[in-house]
């Protein structure tokens, strides 16, 4: 989670995949999509951000972990 004010509504939840300490794909709540940042990475974010599943469950986190947590 990441805090950039005092604002509830600018909490960010990001969730990062790292493979050989390289980040290939990233989650961002303020995006609402995955982004990848290798071949590997991008054919994968494009296939999930699709899946409104995956979507839906992402930006849940934000609500779930994030807003529950602030206090800590």
């Amino acid at each position: 989670c990441v805090f950039n004010s005092t604002e509830l509504k600018n909490i960010q939840f990001i969730r990062s995949i790292y493979y050989n300490k390289l980040e290939i794909i990233r989650f961002t709540s303020s995006l609402g999509r995955f982004v990848g940042y290798t071949e590997y990475g991008v054919m994968n974010a494009e296939r999930w951000s699709k899946d409104t599943s995956i979507i839906g469950a992402m930006a849940a986190q934000r609500e779930g972990y994030c807003m529950n947590n602030i206090g800590i």
